[in-house]
């Protein structure tokens, strides 16, 4: 049920909406954070980013709600990737939202593509990258598109 956790934490007041429950923008804060995470655990650092110029950036991000997350939960946030264009570096990403009683709170889903932080346009990620992005957990829906 539980694979490919790369955040867990614990719900702050300051994620707390006017309902008494997880504002929206902290589902994605979480899924950020976990993604985050796990670049840098396969050797994608922040520092790694920036001295290639490259950073990744979000098109779209789509959020299931199924159920609260209150104050002080415990919360676990899985990554994997879902689709990647080998082509021009394009993916998508899942992510699911696990209350501390192991209950699937939300599904995140993103698609982006990599930025050149100078240029401010789309770029493809360097050689040395590829390796790496083929250690990011897939989904068992995953596609690859080589086009």
């Amino acid at each position: 049920m539980e694979e490919n956790i790369f955040y867990e934490g614990q719900v702050l007041w300051s994620q707390i909406d006017a309902n008494v429950h997880l504002r929206h923008s902290a589902y994605a804060d979480f899924c950020a954070q976990a993604r985050s995470n796990m670049l840098n655990q396969l050797g994608l650092s922040l520092q790694e980013f920036n001295k290639n110029k490259i950073g990744p950036i979000l098109f779209r991000e789509e959020l299931n709600y199924l159920r609260e997350i209150g104050l002080d939960e415990k919360i676990k946030v899985s990554v994997e990737i879902t689709k990647y264009n080998t082509q021009n570096s394009r993916f998508s990403f899942r992510h699911v939202i696990y209350k501390e009683n192991g209950v699937k709170a939300a599904i995140v889903v993103v698609d982006g593509a990599w930025m050149n932080i100078i240029e401010r346009k789309l770029t493809s990620i360097p050689d040395d990258w590829k390796e790496i992005i083929y250690k990011i957990p897939k989904s068992e829906d995953y596609t690859e598109i080589d086009s």
